[in-house]
């Protein structure tokens, strides 16, 4: 699919509206260069993190996708909540299905 497509695609996923990357479902938005990259940020309890979708075109019809996530789990509940989160693999597993979802939705 071309980058136009799998920005779509992105939004449709990621977004409450996907014609409106500001809107992005448990994210704030950090910025969105379409359709090449979109930044998002979060923050709770235990943990600050960002979620970063790079969107490089690899030929006329092939765009890959690259997610990338960056995460502080400050203080004792912070290192506890990481090792449920990351140290399970959980992590691992919901951004693949994310990336799932967007292939998906192209």
């Amino acid at each position: 699919m071309n980058r136009d497509r799998a920005w779509q695609a992105l939004l449709k996923v990621v977004c409450t509206d996907p014609n409106d990357p500001s809107a992005p479902r448990g994210f704030r938005l950090d910025s969105a260069d379409a359709p090449a990259r979109l930044a998002l940020s979060g923050r709770h309890w235990f943990s600050r993190y960002a979620l970063i979708f790079e969107l490089d075109e690899e030929g006329p019809s092939r765009t890959r996708i690259r997610a990338q996530s960056w995460a502080e789990f400050p203080g004792v509940h912070g290192k506890i909540y990481r090792a449920l989160v990351i140290g399970s693999g959980g992590h691992q597993v919901v951004v693949r299905r994310l990336l799932r979802q967007v292939a998906g939705a192209a």
